[in-house]
């Protein structure tokens, strides 16, 4: 099963990079970017509980379709490419085993602990 969902978040990841391709930004954005929501991590600094929030907020799949859809919307690229950003990374560290946390820690995720 582990190795079906890391297809699956490859083939979503591979959505990202295809969505970003459609954007008129530079390709080196898309580098520079990727691991911009990490920044979610920073509650950590505020215990676990704020921790697993922010963390969590940077890294929901639909969060970041709703931010995309609203670019669409409104006809915002920057809207479009931090929705595009925050799905190609969430799928990104999916496929590296890292998940949503639960509040206990950061090493306790949907997908299993760390």
């Amino acid at each position: 099963m582990k190795t079906t969902l890391k297809l699956e978040e490859l083939a979503q990841f591979g959505l990202g990079i295809y969505f970003f391709s459609i954007l008129p930004f530079a390709w080196w954005w898309f580098l520079v970017l990727l691991l911009a929501p990490d920044i979610g991590m920073i509650g950590y600094a505020f215990g676990n509980k704020i921790g697993a929030f922010t963390y969590n907020l940077f890294h929901h799949k639909g969060l970041a379709i709703a931010i995309y859809l609203l670019g669409i919307y409104f006809q915002n690229n920057i809207l479009m490419l931090i929705g595009t950003i925050l799905f190609a990374h969430a799928a990104f560290d999916r496929i590296l085993g890292y998940g949503l946390k639960y509040e206990k820690g950061f090493k306790f995720t949907h997908l299993g602990d760390l």
